[in-house]
């Protein structure tokens, strides 16, 4: 079995009243929407690689929100091969500046938390950004209640 290991970060940004959340749309197979992250390089901890990932990816610089860290598992099969994916999640805060995808991606949507909720297809995706919403809320209830909506 192989095993890699990538890492990312749940972008989001203020925008006038509400929070709005970065969805990168990706095509292979299928298309689907998800966050930006990457395979974890060597010499590189994991917020490095999510910092790296967010920039190449998106063109964005990025500060990280502390405290918040999550972790999704699952397997998939390349070239007959099965392959264990761990994936490590951040929650980072766009600097202001404008998106250019890479290569990687088709598109991208800024979206609030109920219609980005909407588009996504995968329940462990849905998981992290429910996790990052909530903890945006408790953590900073009490000055960002008229931002997160």
């Amino acid at each position: 079995m192989i095993h890699e290991k990538s890492a990312g970060a749940v972008v989001f940004r203020r925008n006038g009243g509400q929070t709005l959340y970065l969805l990168l749309e990706y095509k292979y197979k299928k298309e689907y929407y998800g966050f930006s992250r990457g395979n974890v390089e060597e010499g590189e901890d994991e917020k490095e690689t999510a910092r790296r990932e967010i920039k190449e990816e998106t063109n964005l610089d990025v500060d990280f929100v502390e405290g918040f860290k999550e972790t999704v598992n699952w397997f998939y099969r390349r070239d007959g091969d099965v392959v264990s994916k761990k994936a490590i999640f951040f929650l980072a805060e766009a600097r202001p500046g404008e998106v250019k995808i890479s290569d990687e991606h088709v598109g991208f949507k800024w979206l609030p938390f109920e219609e980005a909720m909407d588009v996504l297809d995968f329940e462990n995706t849905k998981n992290i950004l429910r996790k990052a919403q909530d903890f945006l809320f408790n953590r900073y209830k009490s000055s960002l209640k008229r931002w997160i909506k």
